[in-house]
Order: C-alpha cells, then structure tokens, then sequence
C-alpha cells in the first residue's frame, strides 16, 4: 500500500537545507517565516547570539486582524516586521522562507516588508 507523505516532514528537511547556507549576524539578521493554516509569524534572528531582535504575526492585537490565514494578513504581518525592525536600526536582512515555496503568503510577506523598507 502507498502512503501518503508528510508535508510539514518535507518542508523540514527543506529548511534545514536552506539553514545551512544562511546566518543571521547583528548587522544583518534572519527573517525567518513560518505559517500555519490560521496565522503567520515572522522573527528576525541574530544566530551568532541566539536571540530574537523582533517578531510579528498575525495575532498581534495592534493589526486587529480576525483571521491570519490569507494574503491581506500576511502583508500586514510583513509591514508590521518591517516597522519594528526599523525601530530598531535594522535596514538589512537575510530572507529566511522556513521551507515553504516563495508564493502566496510567504511572497506577500516579503513584498510588504520590502516595500516598507527592509533591504534583502
């Protein structure tokens, strides 16, 4: 019998790839994405630190958003990290797209975030 596979398996294997080749510093942290069927988060990451310069998601209350899972969400989200990152003098970063395929939400978030000033 075939079974099916495990998607979110596959797509960890896809961003460990991904992990190997990009390194968040101070200077230039990780945006790193991550959706759910409901929402999206988005963090930006020093690794040589371990730590986590700024977040934002769709559960933010500021957004007041009711639902996280679509486009419009996740365009706010990426405005929303942009703004934040700004606040803390970061112009540049590193894209960071957790595995999943550079479409949809995860597309939407980046043009926000760009267009709202963050470089990559």
């Amino acid at each position: 019998m075939f079974t099916k596979g495990d998607k979110n398996k596959a797509r960890k294997k896809r961003h460990l790839r991904i992990r190997k080749r990009l390194v968040g510093s101070a200077a230039r942290p990780r945006l790193n994405v991550f959706r759910s069927s409901k929402h999206i988060y988005a963090q930006l990451i020093d690794d040589a630190a371990g730590v986590t310069l700024a977040s934002a998601s769709s559960l933010d209350k500021e957004l007041g958003l009711s639902y996280g899972g679509n486009v419009e969400a996740a365009t706010a989200v990426g405005a929303l990290i942009a703004k934040r990152a700004q606040e803390k003098g970061i112009t540049e970063v590193i894209f960071d797209r957790g595995g999943y395929l550079y479409h949809g939400r995860v597309k939407a978030l980046a043009d926000a975030a760009r267009e709202a000033g963050l470089q990559f």
